[in-house]
């Protein structure tokens, strides 16, 4: 019991010391210990608020730039598309041309082919024409020599041709 009521009634002396070292002890924190944690927690504070700025900023300049990516690859699409466009249409137009200059050349050739199979043919007709007449002028010769061979046959010929002439005049 003793040390129960110590306890709960302490002697001024102890209250005073217990007083004395707890200000002391306070004193000596402060400036020691606060100050300097107090210092470092700002500083700390200090350090995360200006990078929770500057993560902030980033965050905004990669909307930033997003949006501009977004416009860099709508563009991109757009001329990929344009220029596919162009491709088409040049390569259209140039199938077109050649089909046209390969018709024209065809046409071209098939006129110059029936040119010449005329003149391949016109000349085979005179060919012909001359054969023939220089067989038809041979066979008659011979023909004529041997029926002309005496005078009253010469004679009944020539008045033949001559009553033909006559008749083909009149």
């Amino acid at each position: 019991m003793l040390l129960s009521s110590s306890l709960a009634s302490p002697a001024i002396g102890t209250v005073f010391w217990t007083t004395l070292i707890f200000l002391l002890l306070l004193f000596l924190l402060q400036r020691f210990a606060w100050g300097p944690i107090m210092k470092a927690v700002r500083s700390r504070e200090d350090t995360i608020r200006s990078a929770l700025d500057s993560a902030e900023k980033a965050r905004e300049e990669m909307k930033v730039l997003q949006a501009d990516n977004e416009v860099i690859l709508r563009k991109a699409r757009e001329e990929r598309d344009k220029i596919i466009r162009d491709a088409r249409t040049a390569t259209e137009r140039m199938l077109t041309e050649a089909k046209e200059k390969s018709q024209s050349e065809a046409d071209a050739m098939v006129k110059r082919a029936r040119e010449l199979i005329e003149r391949e043919k016109n000349a085979a007709i005179a060919e012909v024409k001359r054969e023939v007449a220089g067989l038809a002028i041979e066979v008659a010769s011979k023909v004529v020599s041997e029926t002309l061979k005496n005078d009253a046959e010469q004679q009944k010929l020539i008045g033949r041709y001559l009553k033909e002439i006559e008749t083909t005049s009149n």
